[in-house]
């Protein structure tokens, strides 16, 4: 009996083992499952584009970093040209037009803070267009101006950026007083916006359309009437937009009487700037209006376009 009590209690007692590991191996599933459920939930949305585009990223601007993430920068819907994903901005070149129809980069506070580097010296043909980018050379002698539209200055981060910000994919014909006045006004503020907001997407370009009469260079570059740029602030206490329209010519204009709504921009353009950022209600309410009492604007900068600027 002393025998049989022994073999029962050692099969009991692997019997209850057996118990444990099998809850055991149940917990440590469902554990499996529930990280593998948090770490998909926390990888960006793709979604599929045009063929000719890349995959894009939407977003969470409460919780990622844009600039962390500098190979997805989103791109416009309703683009017309070729897609480029410099390492610091993307672009969409129209080989009809000989310019990029939108740049589109972040800008941080922290990229503002760091010390700048030089100012390159060279304007560059940009290789990755694959029919050539406009030169140099298209622009000697027509007395228009390169116009950056990504500016050297939000580039001057590293060496990298501000060479890629010379290239010549990222130029656009401008006016000497519109280049040097209110444009450049208006950089100096998205960057004020950059630093006091702690991160902003730009979009900036060009509004080219067939009524443009004027070309320059033996690559006919389009000499744009207009410019303009939206500018999205997605990490402040409130989530706006602003978007502006600016004629390509010296301005006494204030700026805020030029601020316009994001769908103004898009009714221009023919584009659609935030289709992969944010869901289409939010798109609805924040490019249907414009505040621009929530957006801070520098009367010193204003008054050194009007006084210094304008007159160089």
């Amino acid at each position: 009996m002393a025998k049989f009590r022994q073999n029962h209690t050692r099969n009991g007692g692997l019997k209850g083992a057996s118990i444990v590991k099998i809850i055991l191996v149940i917990a440590v599933f469902v554990v499996i499952l529930w990280f593998l459920g948090r770490t998909i939930n926390s990888i960006p949305i793709v979604s599929e584009v045009d063929s000719e585009m890349d995959k894009v990223a939407v977003f969470d601007f409460s919780k990622d970093s844009v600039e962390s993430l500098p190979d997805q920068i989103y791109i416009p819907a309703g683009s017309n040209g070729e897609i480029i994903h410099h390492k610091y901005y993307s672009l969409s070149y129209v080989e009809e037009y000989e310019q990029s129809e939108w740049v589109a980069y972040p800008l941080t506070k922290e990229l503002i803070r760091m010390p700048n580097v030089p100012r390159a010296k060279r304007f560059e043909d940009d290789l990755s267009v694959s029919t050539g980018s406009a030169t140099y050379y298209d622009y000697r002698g027509s007395g228009y101006s390169r116009g950056h539209l990504a500016p050297a200055a939000d580039m001057a981060h590293n060496r990298e950026a501000m060479e890629a910000s010379f290239l010549m994919s990222n130029m656009s014909p401008q006016i000497s007083s519109f280049n040097g006045g209110i444009w450049n006004e208006l950089e100096n503020l998205v960057r004020d916006w950059a630093y006091k907001y702690e991160e902003v997407f730009v979009v900036t370009g060009p509004i080219l359309d067939a009524n443009l009469k004027e070309f320059i260079g033996k690559n006919k570059v389009a000499v744009p009437d207009k410019f303009y740029k939206v500018i999205l602030d997605m990490k402040g206490p409130e989530t706006k937009a602003i978007g502006f329209i600016l004629d390509n010519q010296k301005s006494v204009e204030r700026l805020q009487s030029l601020a316009v709504t994001v769908d103004e921009v898009e009714k221009a353009t023919g584009l659609d700037f935030y289709t992969y950022l944010l869901p289409s209600e939010d798109q609805e309410i924040l490019e249907s209006k414009v505040n621009v009492g929530k957006w801070k604007f520098d009367e010193n900068l204003y008054r050194k376009r009007i006084n210094v600027w304008n007159n160089r």
